[in-house]
């Protein structure tokens, strides 16, 4: 059996590392923007699924969300999803557990995911990310508490051409459809018809999020060695891997954001390969991003700050927050419901999505104030509660 290696000396801590917080409470606002873009229909589609609209200000939109946010926030939280991963494997063998205590555990914890996350695709969006993150939970339960560092980055290494390949294929097609071709529930008016169609399209999700499997596992790696833990000594390393990383994720990703803005045209067979491209770099995007936040909490002004506790709050409450967007987003958009989906521009989109995201930071200021948990984390923490015989060898 392969040994984990673990370079950096474990540590037990009274409070939540800031960094993870601040990063997840941070970018559920980049979340909020990809996901609302998925809700408007009753227009033309275009490059990766993008609707067409003639405003002035809706392509600028559609460009500049694609290189920042598209393909970028989920791997982002991939990253600190294995991050965590290898958090809780390392605090349950200081408590003592035995590793089938700690594998079962790691395995409870994804289940209770894909459980809230088919939940969520059934009452109100198909695009959720919970029951993907749960699986892969589920499945790499021994890889996190068992695989060496090494083997981590090799298997992250060797998924990652599959991911590039099947979603740069999936999102290449530049024709301008008048149909939709992909979540199909938001433009469906009857209710019961548009929940049949959800579980269909939750199934599919992953074909469209392969990428996010290398992004947890260099995570898993980067929570071994506590790099947004300890991020004091890691200040100069941090801030290189945030520059870089974005660098690559936002240069890497302009040619699809021209195209999708309508600003150039991609040479006719290029488009998967920039559309590879626009995946690939969405994951070193990702990680830079994670970087980024654990820089910025080298700066204990900012992490003491009004708006760095508000952030931490809220990431710590990632999971409410996350599924406190679809009760919004979902009544307001789809076409079973209000409907606005068929008439806002993704500027106007973006506007309601963003608003939606302050809301929920001001629910987790408040939960926090009262000293409480979000719903959603108590609820897994619940259904993952330790099982008899987790202590010993």
């Amino acid at each position: 059996m392969t040994t984990t290696s673990s370079p950096a000396p474990t540590r037990t801590r009274a409070r939540r590392d800031p960094a993870p917080d601040l990063a997840r409470g941070a970018m559920l606002l980049a979340i909020a923007l990809a996901n609302v873009m998925i809700y408007l229909y009753d227009r033309p589609y275009g490059l990766r699924h993008h609707v067409v609209t003639d405003g002035a200000l809706d392509p600028l939109v559609t460009g500049l969300l694609t290189a920042t946010v598209d393909a970028r926030a989920y791997p982002m939280f991939a990253a600190l999803y294995g991050c965590g991963l290898a958090r809780i494997v390392a605090t349950r063998r200081e408590r003592g557990w035995s590793e089938a205590g700690v594998r079962g555990y790691l395995r409870r914890r994804g289940l209770g995911l894909v459980l809230l996350g088919a939940l969520h695709a059934a009452l109100a969006f198909s695009g959720d990310i919970l029951g993907w993150y749960g699986l892969l939970g589920v499945l790499l339960a021994g890889a996190s508490a068992r695989w060496s560092d090494r083997r981590l980055l090799v298997v992250a290494a060797a998924t990652l051409p599959v991911a590039v390949v099947v979603q740069g294929i999936v999102y290449a097609d530049p024709r301008v459809r008048t149909e939709r071709e992909l979540f199909w529930s938001m433009a469906i008016e009857e209710p019961l018809e548009a929940l049949l169609w959800r579980g269909v399209e939750w199934l599919m999700t992953p074909f469209g999020l392969l990428a996010v499997v290398p992004a947890l596992l260099v995570g898993v790696v980067a929570g071994r060695r506590d790099l947004l833990g300890d991020v004091a000594s890691r200040r100069r390393p941090l801030l290189a891997a945030a520059v870089v990383g974005v660098a690559v994720g936002w240069l890497g990703g302009l040619p699809m954001a021209l195209a999708t803005g309508g600003a150039v045209a991609l040479p006719a067979g290029s488009e998967a390969w920039f559309s590879g491209l626009h995946v690939l770099s969405g994951v070193a995007c990702g990680l830079g991003y994670a970087a980024l936040a654990g820089w910025l909490c080298t700066h204990g002004r900012l992490v003491r700050s009004w708006a760095g506790r508000a952030l931490r709050a809220t990431g710590a409450r990632s999971l409410t927050c996350y599924l406190a967007q679809s009760v919004v987003l979902a009544p307001l958009l789809s076409a079973w419901a209000l409907g606005l989906g068929a008439r806002l521009g993704t500027a106007a989109a973006a506007g309601v999505a963003a608003l939606t995201w302050v809301a929920t930071v001001v629910l987790a200021v408040a939960l926090e104030r009262a000293g409480r948990s979000g719903p959603a984390e108590r609820l897994l923490r619940w259904f993952a509660r330790p099982q008899a015989a987790t202590i010993g060898p």
